[in-house]
């Protein structure tokens, strides 16, 4: 992806989070300049990986695969290890019309998937067979606003603004936004965006950015390159 296009996406996902009255927290909003001066300071959001992600999933088509992520808070797989501490995330999701977020699950994050507002978040879903790996003929349960939902392999859930549904590891789901853009939350176990997402298919998770422009902000892939 473009340096300039990412900056452009920052700038229309920001006006979009604050039309459904979210904010992002204050750091979300230095400069790569503030970013060095600060990471003394920062140094428990730069470890956490919170932050801004934008990615094409390396496929170079931004616009029809794709997710823009937020990361805002972020606990230590140590402490998950550990069972206590501060073993949960928290994300804020922009899902374009018809822009899919491919079919993936977790070995270790379970996470609520929350659509906070605009248009209808579609959900596929698969179940898996007894090794974990996508089986495209089993269904499974998961749990939608805390009532049960059984799901036949391929089912495809309708979350309106205000619903919800929780996946568990092992629940193989994609995603995109049904008839416009889509703002969701996601509040999940401690995030480990480098090792636990296994996709359907293999693609890359993160963006291969080319430095046409400078960055407005520092996606959270940029954070060893420019502040070690």
């Amino acid at each position: 992806m473009k340096r300039s296009r990412i900056n452009e996406i920052m700038a229309e996902a920001d006006e979009m989070i604050r039309s459904h009255g979210f904010t992002l927290p204050p750091f979300a909003y230095w400069s790569p300049d503030d970013f060095r001066a600060r990471r003394n300071v920062a140094r428990g959001v730069i470890d956490a990986r919170c932050g801004w992600d934008i990615t094409d999933y390396g496929a170079g088509a931004f616009d029809q695969m794709g997710l823009f992520l937020f990361t805002l808070r972020n606990g230590r797989l140590s402490d998950l290890t550990r069972g206590r501490g501060m073993c949960y995330a928290e994300k804020l999701l922009i899902s374009k019309q018809d822009q899919l977020s491919p079919c993936h699950t977790h070995k270790i994050k379970a996470e609520d998937i929350i659509n906070r507002g605009g248009a209808t978040l579609v959900v596929e879903l698969f179940g898996s067979d007894d090794e974990g790996s996508f089986d495209g003929d089993r269904g499974g349960t998961v749990w939608c606003d805390g009532l049960r939902r059984d799901f036949a392999a391929g089912e495809k859930l309708r979350l309106a603004p205000g619903e919800s549904v929780t996946l568990m590891p092992g629940d193989w789901h994609a995603f995109w936004g049904d008839g416009g853009d889509v703002l969701i939350g996601e509040v999940s176990t401690v995030n480990d965006d480098e090792t636990d997402n296994v996709f359907r298919e293999p693609i890359g998770r993160f963006a291969q950015v080319e430095e046409d422009a400078e960055p407005t902000h520092l996606l959270v892939s940029d954070y060893l390159a420019w502040l070690g």
